[in-house]
């Protein structure tokens, strides 16, 4: 990303990754340091996420309706991988991008799942393959590398719960902006941490 000009507007902050992968959490670290979250409350905090998932629903229709990014400037906006595309390229922005074990990944998508649709129908939940994860996080990986108007960082999920505090700077550093780090690191539950490989 080039240097900003002064009268440019600042990046758009995202957060990305896969379903499960710490998007929620690295939302949750930027809140406490001082980053509002772009975020309506549709999907309200559960048992697999107990501090609340802070999205924003229009988010979903970026495609057909660009202009509403507008309304995350000066926020934090989660975007799933998958959407990561529908993000108006008139505008610049900074990703913060999660990873995580692609197994881990699968087995927690798995357990939500099997959760919600026991409570809906009691149907059995398919297997979410944790190849399939794994070359779609590595194509976007290369897709947001190709992209001109977007720098990204990425961060592991298992650096973030087991190193909040040196997540926290670095994360702080990238964005560039006068986050309370020590506030970022203790917004981290490392009980939260439930399926690791």
């Amino acid at each position: 990303m080039s240097a900003r000009d002064a009268s440019e507007p600042s990046p758009f902050v995202v957060v990305s990754g896969l379903p499960r992968s710490g998007t929620s959490l690295m939302m949750q670290m930027l809140a406490a340091g001082g980053l509002a979250p772009l975020a309506d409350g549709a999907r309200p905090p559960d048992a697999w996420n107990p501090r609340g998932y802070l999205e924003w629903e229009p988010v979903k229709a970026l495609a057909r309706e660009p202009g509403a990014v507008e309304a995350a400037r000066g926020h934090a906006l989660k975007v799933i991988s998958a959407l990561l595309p529908a993000l108006p390229r008139e505008h610049r922005y900074r990703v913060v991008f999660m990873e995580r074990d692609a197994r881990e990944v699968a087995a927690s998508q798995e357990a939500m799942l099997a959760a919600a649709r026991a409570s809906a129908d009691g149907a059995a939940p398919g297997d979410v393959a944790p190849e399939l994860l794994a070359r779609h996080v590595a194509r976007t990986r290369a897709w947001l590398a190709a992209q001109p108007h977007i720098a990204t960082f990425g961060v592991t999920y298992r650096d973030a719960v087991d190193s909040p505090r040196e997540t926290a700077l670095r994360v702080r550093d990238f964005l560039g902006l006068a986050l309370d780090a020590g506030r970022m690191a203790a917004a981290v539950d490392p009980a939260l941490y439930r399926v690791r490989r």
